[in-house]
Parts: structure tokens; C-alpha cells; sequence
């Protein structure tokens, strides 16, 4: 019999929490709002609860800032979150205390890129950049087979990129930085510059080349340092697969012929591409987390 473990896909918004041992063997699923943290944190609990004794750890992708310093005091914490309610919430520990199981956390795009490492569009590659476009903007990834850390973790949605405010006089939706890359390009940037949610404007719209153009700014930073062997970009915003075109060819034309790689010259559709799992990368992820709970130890 496989074993058995949870994953939790904490998100800003919602919460989705499942029991299994990867993609093809789902026993049991949840979705549910996030709303304060006990109420939150509770629900979780209470649908792990039936499974208790047979799953071997849980894995929490989570949206952020979170602490993932094994050495301090506060890990498994969300920090500075601009979410109401949710700065210095003990995520990691609550879960812990609450179901007496090994306990696995990291950010919600580091662990969708987990999952398509370990499922989806970066098998095979030690490293890439996972981007997630929605209600925030967030990346992850791995650089030489390992999950980005360092002195805190990735924080990609808040670069600078270059903001023209006579062809785009929009101030930027970030509470921290106006006008960083979450300022300009996320879902709720998107819905206050022009009026009405991403999702409802027509592909020919101006918000696309706009919203490309950012994007392909951040991409080609995210490029020149890291030098990525793919970038997959998901979040709900991506969803209008009409982006993935304008994006490849703007990064393109930044480059300037400028890196030699093949992958960027004459394969880009292969290199700048969605997830292969889709909108389950993230709780896929948190399983795959629950299974680094373990093996790491």
C-alpha cells in the first residue's frame, strides 16, 4: 500500500487541502476560504483528522512572507503578510501541534514548482523559475537541483522594472512598493487600472500588451541572473493563454540575441510555457512537501 500524506495549499484566498501519494492517487480533497487563521487552521485540522493515522507527514505551501530559517524561533510562520489578520501567525506549528505529525512548509510557488519538478514541466531540469500571476505575483524554483533560500526566500513579484508613467500613469496596488512588478502586472493591479476584473477584458484589449510587457521585463531579469533552463508561469491571470505569445516574443526582443541558448533563439514556445499541472501545482506541491518532511530528516 503507497503511503499516505497530506498537502495544504494555504493561498491568500483560498485554501485547498488534500490527502494522497501524487497526482494519480487523490483519496480525499477540501477547498475552502481563507479567512482568519483559527478558522482557517482549524478546518484544515479537522479535514486531516479522519486520516490522522495513516498519513506519514503534511506539507504546507503557503502564501507569504513566511520563515523558513530552520533555526529560528519562528519557523513555519507567515511575517509580514499585507493579508489582514495573518502577520505573525504560527501556521507551521498550530498544524503540528494539532494532528502530532511531521510538518513540511514553503512558499506556495516554491512549492508549485516542487510539483512540477517532481510531475510536470521541469522534470528532468535542476534549474527554473516558477512564476505565479493572480492576486499577487510570486516566484520560486530551484537553482542546482534545490528550492530557492537564502537570507529570507524569493520575493520576484517585488522587483523594480522600468514604469513609463506618461504611457502608463497608473501608481502601482502594492501597499509596500506602489509600483513594483506585483504593483503593475497582478490580477488586482490589472482590475484598478482598467476598471473590471482581468478575466472579463477581450484578448485584443490594451491591457495585454501592457500586462506583456511587464512581464517580459521581469522575465528577462529573472533570465540574465539565474540563468533558468525553463520558466513556467502560472497563477490565474495566465489563464488567458493569448499572454504566453506577446511575453515570448517581448523577452526576445530584450535579449537582443544577447544569450546564445537555443532554447531562447528558436524554441522560446518550449522555454516560456504554463504548468503541466495546471491550477493543482500548489497542493500538488504541498505533497510533495509532506514527502521532503520525511526524507530530508
Amino acid at each position: 500500500m503507497a503511503s499516505l500524506w497530506g498537502g495544504i495549499e494555504l493561498g491568500g484566498t483560498k485554501c485547498i487541502c488534500i490527502v494522497g501519494s501524487g497526482p494519480e492517487d487523490i483519496r480525499a480533497e477540501a477547498r475552502f476560504p481563507t479567512t482568519s487563521p483559527p478558522e482557517t487552521l482549524s478546518r484544515c485540522a479537522e479535514f486531516f483528522r479522519p486520516w490522522q493515522t495513516l498519513l506519514t507527514a503534511i506539507g504546507i505551501a503557503s502564501f507569504g512572507p513566511v520563515d523558513l530559517n530552520p533555526a529560528s524561533p519562528t519557523w513555519g510562520y507567515i511575517t509580514s503578510t499585507p493579508k489582514p489578520g495573518w502577520a505573525n501567525t504560527d501556521v507551521a506549528g498550530v498544524l503540528r501541534s494539532a494532528l502530532d505529525l511531521p510538518v513540511e512548509m514553503d512558499t506556495d510557488v516554491n512549492g508549485a514548482a516542487l510539483g512540477e519538478y517532481r510531475w510536470g514541466a521541469a522534470q528532468g531540469l535542476d534549474t527554473f523559475v516558477y512564476l505565479t500571476i493572480g492576486t499577487g505575483i510570486g516566484g520560486g524554483g530551484m537553482v542546482g537541483g534545490r528550492l530557492m533560500h537564502g537570507l529570507v526566500h524569493p520575493e520576484m513579484g517585488h522587483i523594480r522594472i522600468p514604469h513609463d508613467r506618461e504611457a502608463d500613469p497608473f501608481p502601482g496596488r502594492c501597499p509596500f512598493h506602489g509600483d513594483c512588478l506585483e504593483g503593475l502586472a497582478s490580477g488586482p493591479a490589472l482590475e484598478a487600472r482598467w476598471g473590471q476584473r482581468p478575466e472579463t477584458l477581450p484578448p485584443d484589449h490594451p491591457a495585454w500588451p501592457l500586462e506583456a510587457h511587464y512581464l517580459a521585463l521581469a522575465l528577462v531579469n529573472f533570465i540574465c541572473v539565474l540563468s533558468p533552463q525553463r520558466i513556467i508561469l502560472g497563477g490565474g491571470v495566465m489563464q488567458q493563454h493569448h499572454l504566453f505569445p506577446p511575453i515570448r516574443a517581448k523577452v526576445q526582443e530584450l535579449l537582443a540575441g544577447y544569450i546564445r541558448a537555443p532554447e531562447l533563439l528558436s524554441d522560446v514556445e518550449h522555454y516560456i510555457l504554463p504548468p503541466a499541472l495546471g491550477d493543482r501545482a500548489g497542493v500538488l506541491g504541498a505533497l510533495a512537501l509532506a514527502q521532503c518532511a520525511v526524507a530530508e530528516k
